[in-house]
């Protein structure tokens, strides 16, 4: 049936005011990632900020990887001395340190980020390959809707505290219980000596404590509670140390990859090969919100999304060769068999889950008639702004997570905030 047009449904449209993991304001200053030794010029100035990333998941100080499903508060990073981080990393070469950029000003503060994923947990030796759990983007659906799915799944996976059953974070394995190699038959008369103390696993360093003093949390449960500017730097070190996470090898000749251009790229190990420089992966998503000429928003389930309830609008990636208007007529048309007329761009911001950058759009639709394709998507149905409100309050829909474009794309349409 072709759509009965009152007016144009995109003639008020605008441009998404705010997104959460797209409020990065830092000087990348991308003109010094070559310097030589810029890491460790800059851990020893007083005026840097280090702050961690574990597994795709990023530093909060201990007690607020508990406040990610309460609204209204404010969680930070959780940051170490940049003094100390240097020599760390010179004990830890399997950790990457990435030049996250400077806020110039009078302090001239500038931000590195330190993936520890492959720091060996306390009392263990470091194991050459070993591929650390819990590196987000590995168990990853690799689709934008797999993605979203994880995102709402069990509504609170996104930040829980590191040792917790069931959250995104890894705990840190328990010290082994030390044997009595060293230890002399007189040692048992003598209480001033201690079998833990005297033979445990050596004490913990810098990196290897962190595990366990602070709490890690999803980007997803951390930017919608965080200041604009740490959102920004959460952004891009869980970005980038996910990458440095799942690329390990060359992908030309298969050799070893090093850190390279402040953590902004790789270099090949091969030098037969040329020590190519590798730069990021970034894959385009398109996500559209289609309404149809009495402004009703289409509104679909999709099969990967673990919560039935979970209703959102459409997206995709880009094929390649692809542009992005023709990306979101494509997709609507393959999920629901909505033909889309005018596609007017809303706004953008990544989305490392794992190499994803969501770019936004709002789309006429010129038939209403729904056949959804049954397999990637499940339903699909219009509403209107009413039977939408009506639907949440009955909790028969389920909104977005707060971190997702998806969730301000609704609120463009709705008029409020969800």
């Amino acid at each position: 049936m072709t759509a009965d047009i009152h007016f144009s449904p995109l003639a008020l449209t605008r441009a998404l005011p705010f997104l959460p993991l797209a409020q990065g304001d830092i000087d990348y200053q991308v003109d010094r990632r070559g310097e030589p030794d810029l890491i460790n010029t800059l851990l020893a100035d007083p005026a840097t900020k280090v702050v961690l990333t574990r597994g795709g998941l990023v530093a909060v100080p201990r007690g607020q990887g508990d406040l990610v499903d309460y609204e209204n508060v404010k969680m930070r990073l959780a940051t170490l001395p940049g003094a100390y981080v240097g020599e760390e990393l010179r004990r830890y070469p399997e950790a990457v340190a990435m030049f996250l950029g400077s806020y110039g000003g009078v302090r001239g503060e500038c931000v590195i980020a330190v993936d520890i994923s492959r720091v060996p947990d306390a009392g263990e030796g470091a194991v050459p390959g070993a591929q650390p759990n819990g590196v987000l983007g590995v168990q990853d659906a690799g689709t934008v809707d797999g993605a979203m799915g994880l995102a709402n799944a069990n509504g609170n996976a996104a930040g829980k505290r590191a040792g917790e059953s069931g959250g995104a974070a890894e705990s840190a394995a328990p010290f082994g219980v030390p044997d009595s190699a060293g230890q002399g038959a007189d040692d048992a008369f003598d209480e001033s000596v201690s079998t833990l103390a005297s033979h445990a696993a050596p004490k913990p360093t810098l990196l290897q404590q962190a595990v366990t003093r602070f709490d890690w949390v999803d980007l997803r449960g951390f930017a919608p509670h965080a200041n604009a500017r740490e959102a920004g730097q959460a952004t891009s070190a869980v970005t980038l140390s996910i990458w440095h996470s799942r690329q390990r090898f060359c992908p030309t000749c298969g050799a070893p990859v090093l850190p390279s251009l402040a953590g902004w790229a790789q270099r090949c190990s091969n030098q037969a090969d040329g020590n190519r420089i590798l730069f990021p992966r970034v894959e385009p998503a398109v996500i559209t919100a289609v309404v149809d000429g009495q402004d009703r928003l289409l509104l679909q389930h999709n099969a990967a999304w673990k919560d039935p309830n979970l209703y959102s609008v459409s997206a995709g990636f880009v094929e390649a060769g692809e542009n992005l208007e023709h990306a979101c007529r494509r997709e609507a048309r393959e999920e629901t068999g909505i033909q889309l007329g005018e596609v007017r761009y809303l706004g953008s911001q990544p989305w490392p889950f794992p190499a994803s950058l969501m770019m936004a759009f709002k789309a006429h639709a010129i038939t209403t008639d729904v056949h959804v394709d049954g397999s990637e998507t499940v339903t699909a149905r219009w509403v209107t702004r009413d039977e939408y409100t009506a639907e949440l309050i009955a909790g028969r829909m389920v909104a977005p997570g707060r971190a997702t474009i998806a969730r301000y794309m609704i609120e463009e349409w709705l008029g409020r905030e969800l």
